[in-house]
């Protein structure tokens, strides 16, 4: 569409010449994410601070034009594509962490800033905030709350719901307001804090964040689990997550995953049935107790071999099959099809084995792998070949269907974008999925943020 003159003008004078393009070559640059979809936006705006985004949001829905927001486009749902144009809004420039608070055990950052740049900034004060993604090294705080993105230490220490304490952001309706609170207590009112983490910028904006911190563990013990067979494994995690000593990771690669690693990263990389990494943390005296029942859970039928790191250097060594899996997959498939599933712990043992029934079923080779702890696992299929592709996603729906039919759901981390949406009703109700739309209309009547995402 074209942009109206008007509107133009506003955009110009509200962000500035070198914060505002039309150009095609920007607008290229901001029309696609790792989930390798595309569309161009008609404009690309690059905030700096909240009254921008008010007045922008203001401008947008006078004329009916899409708003989109952007951290670094490192989803993999397209989430940020902005499929029917309209302005796409950075928040690259809007990246400074505004306070450091020990004593009270919050930060208060822009959306912008990077989550390995913020832990850096933290692990001076002996504190880090628990969301680690896998691309934490690229990816944004705004990016990680749009889309509830975890990572591995979810399984001790939450997701990015359990540790934010409040919000700054724009709705819909181009009005700014704050949620939630600076303290670890609140029972005052509806929670939009947690609403609006993971509503991947449908429903508002967000332009600070008030985030919870943790003091960092002063010890750390790596431990590696070689299983005879994927059920061996996934009945390992049911037993490890059973025992009262929660691991600060718990990470599940299977066999086929293995197989692509070794290709890919050599014989530091093991061959087994499938294999565990877990991770405990605590004050040093606590550790060996901690790694003796990890490790006693983690024994029984088809355990090959234990393995647990003495020195940095070992611990690395260790890391180095869940290390080769991003680059290795790649060489097989440009196009893997990258979803991330949930179901109750004690159902990963179903569904470990329903995915290598589903794979061998249509001919489609399926890497598993990811946080097994919490029951989520990255489910890859790569497809090598048009053939493949469209046997790919017709497997795609049955793993959906059997995640569901084990009482999962369709994500834990990457959120919905355009890539899980027509499967939305298949993990709610007509009567749920006509509640978030209420929502949805409260917080933005007239449609403008992000459309065409998260819901059907």
């Amino acid at each position: 569409m074209k942009l109206p003159a008007a509107l133009l003008d506003t955009l110009h004078t509200t962000f500035g010449a070198d914060a505002c393009s039309t150009h095609e070559a920007e607008r290229l640059a901001y029309a696609y994410d790792n989930s390798r979809r595309h569309a161009l936006p008609d404009a690309v705006v690059f905030a700096q601070e909240h009254a921008q985004i008010e007045k922008l949001v203001q401008a947008c829905r006078e004329h009916r034009i899409p708003v989109i927001a952007r951290g670094r486009g490192t989803n993999t749902t397209g989430a940020t594509v902005p499929v029917e144009g309209g302005v796409v809004v950075s928040f690259e420039r809007m990246n400074r962490i505004l306070r450091i608070d020990p004593d009270n055990r919050f930060a208060i950052v822009e959306p912008g800033v990077l989550n390995g740049d913020l832990q850096r900034a933290l692990a001076p004060h002996g504190f880090f905030w628990p969301p680690d993604p896998t691309s934490s090294p690229w990816c944004s705080i705004g990016g990680n709350l749009a889309c509830n993105s975890a990572g591995p230490r979810t399984v001790k220490y939450g997701s990015p719901r359990e540790n934010t304490l409040g919000l700054r952001a724009v709705a819909g309706t181009g009005e700014g307001f704050r949620c939630g609170t600076y303290t670890s207590k609140g029972a005052t009112g509806y929670d939009f804090t947690r609403l609006l983490i993971g509503s991947e910028g449908t429903l508002a904006l967000i332009t600070e964040a008030t985030l919870k911190l943790t003091p960092k563990p002063s010890g750390l013990r790596t431990l590696r689990a070689m299983y005879r067979d994927v059920s061996s494994a996934a009945h390992a995690v049911a037993r490890i997550m059973a025992q009262p000593v929660t691991p600060c990771a718990l990470e599940f690669i299977d066999d086929v995953a293995l197989k692509l690693a070794h290709d890919h990263g050599g014989d530091s990389v093991p061959l087994a049935g499938a294999m565990l990494m877990i991770e405990v943390d605590g004050e040093p005296e606590t550790l060996p107790s901690a790694v003796d029942a990890v490790s006693r859970a983690a024994r029984g039928d088809g355990l090959e071999e234990l393995r647990v790191a003495q020195t940095a250097e070992e611990t690395q060594a260790l890391w180095s099959a869940r290390k080769a899996l991003s680059p290795a997959q790649r060489t097989i498939s440009p196009n893997k099809i990258n979803e991330d599933v949930v179901v109750p712990v004690s159902r990963l043992p179903e569904l470990v084995n329903g995915i290598r029934q589903l794979s061998h079923k249509h001919d489609v080779l399926i890497v598993t792998f990811g946080h097994a702890g919490n029951g989520n696992l990255h489910v890859n299929l790569l497809p090598r070949d048009e053939a493949e592709r469209e046997r790919a996603h017709a497997c795609l729906a049955e793993v959906f269907a059997l995640v569901i039919a084990l009482q999962g759901t369709l994500s834990g981390e990457h959120g919905i974008g355009l890539v899980k949406r027509e499967f939305m009703p298949l993990a709610l109700a007509p009567s749920t999925l006509g509640l978030m739309r209420n929502v949805k209309q409260a917080f933005d009547p007239d449609g403008i943020l992000n459309p065409g995402k998260l819901l059907p």
